[in-house]
C-alpha cells in the first residue's frame, strides 16, 4: 500500500480507502456485526488506513461499527464521516433521498453525535453529504472553519451526488479550498471527474479528488457479467439493462490494461485513477475479504503508463466504439444547467 496527502491538510490517507457504507445497511448484501467488524480489520491488515463513513448511513450503524472495529486501533487509522441529512426525524424509504439540513448549528449537532457513535474525539475529515451549491452559504463555511480551529476536524470535504448537481458543486468546492472533493469517478464514467482535474490544474489548487464507484457498478471488476442476476436488494439493480450491455463490450476494449495477468481488471480500474496526481484515495466497494486482498493490492501491480493513459483517452473519446445509447440519465444540475453549459459536459451517469 501506497500513502497520499489530502491537500495540503497534512491528513495522510492510504492509495485504497474502505467505503463503509458496505457496513450498516443491506444495500449491498446483507452481514451481521461480526462479519462487518471482520471486513473492517481485514481492510486495516491488507494496508487500508482510510476508513469513509457517513451518519447516515444505516442511520448511525455504519458509525457504530466503524467506531466499534476502529477504537482500539485510532491511532492507525485516518477516518472521515458525512453529515447533511436529518434523519433523525425522517424515515428511510427505500433507496431514496432523504430531506437534508445544511446550517452551521445542524453540522454541529452532527458531527457531535457522529462523535458519540463513532466513540471518538475527533475526525480527521468531514464531508459535507450532497449539498447543494446554494445550501453551503457563510454560515456552512464558518462553522467549517472553527470545527478545523477547534481541532474537531483536520481536514473538510464535499461529497457529491448522485441525486443533486455536481459540476457547480465540485468547482465551488475547489474555488472555497476544501481539502477533498468526493465524486463517482472511473475508466467509463470519466465525467465530471476530468472536469475537477481541469478546474484543480486551471486554479492550481490543493484540492484531492476521492473517487468512489471506481467499478462501474460491478462492470470493471467483473462482477457483475452477462450470466449475473442483480437481486431486488441490490443498489446495482437501478441500473438500466443497456448500461451492462454496452459496458461489456467497453470492458472488451480494455483488456490490454490487464498486461498479460500482471494485474486484474479491478485493479487496472484502480491503478487508472491512481495515476492522476490530484487523485488521494480511491474508494471500491468492498462486498468480500477476497475484494479486499484484490484491491488493496492494486498500488502494488505496475502503475499506468503514458501510453496505456492516453490510449484509454482515445477509447474513452471514441466512447470506446460503441455507438449505441447505454440509457443513463443526462447530468442533473442544481442552478439550472449553466455548469453543464458553460463545462460542455453533455451526459454522465451518476450511480453507486
Amino acid at each position: 500500500m501506497n500513502y497520499r496527502t489530502l491537500g495540503d491538510s497534512g491528513v495522510e490517507v492510504s492509495e485504497v480507502g474502505f467505503g463503509a457504507w458496505v457496513v450498516g445497511t443491506d444495500w449491498w448484501g446483507d452481514r451481521s456485526e461480526e462479519q462487518a467488524v471482520e471486513m473492517i480489520h481485514h481492510a486495516l491488515d491488507a494496508g487500508v488506513t482510510f476508513f469513509d463513513t457517513g451518519d447516515v448511513y444505516g442511520h448511525g450503524d455504519s458509525e457504530e461499527l466503524v467506531g466499534q472495529a476502529l477504537r482500539d486501533r485510532r491511532g492507525e487509522v485516518t477516518l472521515g464521516t458525512k453529515v447533511g441529512y436529518d434523519f433523525y426525524n425522517n424515515p428511510q424509504a427505500g433507496h431514496g433521498e432523504l430531506p437534508k439540513r445544511m446550517d452551521g448549528e445542524w453540522i454541529r449537532t452532527a458531527v457531535d453525535r457522529s462523535l458519540d457513535r463513532l466513540g471518538m474525539e475527533r475526525l480527521d475529515l468531514l464531508m459535507l453529504h450532497n449539498a447543494n451549491v446554494d445550501e453551503v452559504d457563510h454560515d456552512v463555511l464558518e462553522t467549517l472553519d472553527e470545527l478545523r480551529e477547534e481541532d474537531v476536524v483536520d481536514a473538510v470535504g464535499w461529497a457529491l451526488g448522485p441525486s443533486i448537481g455536481w459540476l457547480a458543486e465540485g468547482d465551488r468546492a475547489v474555488e472555497e479550498e476544501f481539502d477533498a472533493v468526493q465524486v463517482v469517478f472511473n475508466v467509463l464514467e470519466q465525467a465530471p471527474g476530468q472536469h475537477f482535474l481541469d478546474t484543480i490544474r486551471e486554479l492550481d489548487a490543493d484540492t484531492s479528488l476521492l473517487p468512489r464507484v471506481p467499478h462501474s457498478s460491478g462492470l470493471l471488476n467483473e462482477q457483475v457479467t452477462p450470466e449475473t442476476e442483480l437481486g431486488e436488494g441490490d443498489h446495482r439493480a437501478y441500473r438500466p439493462d443497456e448500461w451492462y450491455e454496452t459496458g461489456w463490450e467497453k470492458v472488451d476494449a480494455l483488456r490490454f490494461l490487464e498486461r498479460d495477468g500482471e494485474r486484474t481488471m479491478g485493479q487496472a480500474a484502480i491503478q487508472w485513477l491512481l495515476g492522476h496526481d490530484e487523485v488521494a484515495s480511491v474508494t471500491p466497494t468492498f462486498r468480500t475479504t477476497d475484494d479486499i486482498d484484490e484491491w488493496a493490492a492494486a498500488p502494488d501491480t505496475p502503475a499506468m503508463s503514458d501510453e496505456e493513459m492516453a490510449r484509454v483517452a482515445d477509447l474513452h473519446e471514441d466512447n470506446f466504439g460503441v455507438d449505441r445509447d447505454d440509457g443513463m440519465d443526462a447530468l442533473r444540475s442544481s442552478v439550472g444547467g449553466e455548469d453543464i453549459e458553460a463545462a460542455d459536459v453533455e451526459k454522465v451517469s451518476a450511480g453507486d
